[in-house]
């Protein structure tokens, strides 16, 4: 039996405005498989940043279990969280948050740093992961130097440059016209296909269209859990 790489058991979250209770997320259950590529939809007031923020390891559940990669992350400390964040996960966000004095190589090592890896094997880790998303050639270039698609992929490489269990990114194409859209799931897809799990939040339908499985939040439950029998192909691979 396969063992889950991400497992929610109960998952509750509430927010406290005095003494009044705010339920966010109203016992959230499920299980994410290794190699999966899973879109968490919903709409505003869903739950669904909520639950992507205590998937990422950003926020700590209220009630419930949360385990990730076989650690139970529930109850863990800051600085605990911190150490699973930069090892087992690889955030895309929409807003790139790319430091504009950095090349894209810089960029993309960063996560390095705090690993104490050293320059050298940085920047080498960091050209291996900018060839796969096709930016080896834009390397040595500053964000004010790139497009918003190669912004995105450079930060699609800094995602990846730790071998993380779980990529996890939020909104990725929110900031994207149709075609450069269509290139980062493009991106995705490939990095999925390579053996990397990936969870994509989106409200966009036509995006949700390329994952595998949809699970779509309301009122803090999941109310849809549903395998896509034929995800979208990229327009580049049609």
């Amino acid at each position: 039996m396969l063992t889950p790489i991400l497992q929610l058991e109960h998952i509750r979250k509430s927010y406290y405005l005095g003494k009044q209770e705010l339920p966010v997320l109203k016992g959230i259950s499920l299980d994410i498989f290794k190699n999966e590529y899973v879109a968490l939809m919903g709409p505003s007031g869903s739950g669904k940043s909520t639950l992507m923020n205590i998937l990422g390891c950003l926020d700590s559940p209220t009630g419930g279990r949360y385990i990730l990669n076989s650690k139970d992350v529930s109850r863990m400390a800051d600085d605990e969280l911190a150490a699973v964040r930069n090892k087992e996960i690889g955030f895309v966000f929409q807003q790139f948050n790319l430091l504009p004095r950095l090349t894209a190589a810089e960029n993309v090592a960063l996560p390095l740093i705090y690993s104490g890896v050293s320059k050298k094997d940085r920047i080498e880790r960091a050209a291996a992961v900018l060839h796969k998303v096709k930016l080896e050639d834009r390397m040595h270039h500053k964000p004010n130097e790139l497009s918003g698609g190669q912004c995105q992929r450079v930060a699609i490489a800094r995602a990846l440059i730790n071998d993380p269990a779980i990529i996890l990114a939020d909104e990725p194409t929110g900031n994207l016209d149709s075609k450069t859209s269509y290139e980062i799931m493009d991106i995705l897809g490939k990095i999925q296909a390579d053996g990397n799990t990936v969870v994509l939040v989106t409200h966009e339908e036509d995006i949700s269209a390329f994952a595998h499985r949809v699970i779509r939040l309301r009122d803090g439950v999941v109310e849809t859990d549903k395998t896509n029998e034929h995800p979208a192909l990229s327009m580049l691979q049609v």
